[in-house]
């Protein structure tokens, strides 16, 4: 994805106050061995793009000044109630610059796998991304989870997807997490209706 942004030369928080009110959003490029350098971007074209996921998860070609620099978005502050960006801080990356950073799983094939088409099974999705180590250059969008040949009972684990000889999934110490069960489908037992007795008919009184 590329974005336009802009040198900022007034720092501050009166000017990025000003920034704001006039519908831009001040942020930083800071890395590949460069000064850190302030930026500001038009907020809508931010705000819109940040709703993307490939905007929060792949590297992007960042126009500044007529020239294109290679960054990955890493971190950014949002209004607590408002639809409004107040701060983005981007990474500048090359051939060498190592990462750790979060990507979604996108599950495929989940209806045409034997525990759901057979079985009529659930298939649970445990967690929907995980942290990857890798150089920059081979950063991927997104992790693939294929559930074409999960069957009823089956578990999936973190060692069980497919990757790049270059990822590496962080796991902070969790031995080969799950990802993904099999929850079989639950009968629905229907009682029988219970006979009621009819009370005994007894003798009525007879008026005094």
């Amino acid at each position: 994805m590329k974005f336009t942004a802009f040198e900022r030369t007034l720092q501050g928080t009166g000017a990025s106050r000003r920034l704001r009110l006039s519908g831009k959003t001040p942020g930083i490029v800071y890395g590949a061995g460069l000064a850190v350098q302030n930026i500001e971007l038009d907020h809508n074209a931010l705000y819109h793009a940040m709703r993307k996921e490939a905007f929060h998860s792949s590297i992007l070609e960042m126009d500044i000044g007529g020239k294109v620099e290679r960054v990955l978005l890493r971190d950014y502050q949002s209004h607590p109630f408002k639809q409004l960006v107040l701060h983005v801080d981007f990474q500048r990356i090359d051939a060498t610059t190592k990462i750790h950073k979060k990507v979604p799983l996108h599950f495929i094939n989940e209806n045409e796998s034997p525990a759901v088409k057979l079985d009529k099974c659930i298939i649970n999705h445990i967690v929907s991304e995980l942290e990857i180590e890798c150089f920059a250059e081979k950063l991927p969008e997104h992790l693939t989870v294929d559930l074409a040949a999960v069957t009823k009972g089956q578990t999936l684990h973190v060692n069980d997807l497919q990757l790049g000889a270059d990822i590496k999934v962080l796991t902070h110490g969790r031995k080969n997490p799950v990802i993904a069960t099999v929850v079989e489908p639950v009968e629905e037992v229907i009682a029988a209706p219970v006979a009621v007795a009819e009370p005994a008919k007894g003798k009525g009184k007879g008026k005094k």
